[in-house]
């Protein structure tokens, strides 16, 4: 899938990941697409639940080996 921006949350631990995403979405036009690639092992539920609350749509999320990739459309 295409996206818009990419962020690098690789070796931080919770929050930073949901903080930094928060940031770069704040930045982005509505319907655009961020890229988060994490290694912290609760990222998944908590981009969960940011999705949830936020109202951005969590799009995609995979693991790759220890990365956990996510797609997040701005609302």
């Amino acid at each position: 899938m295409e996206y818009q921006k990419e962020l690098d949350a690789r070796g931080l631990n919770c929050p930073l990941p949901i903080l930094k995403a928060k940031k770069a979405l704040a930045e982005m036009e509505s319907g655009e697409v961020l890229r988060i690639v994490a290694t912290d092992t609760g990222s998944v539920r908590d981009f969960q639940a940011f999705a949830k609350q936020t109202g951005n749509a969590l799009v995609s999320h995979t693991q790759n080996g220890r990365e956990f990739i996510f797609l997040m459309r701005r609302k």
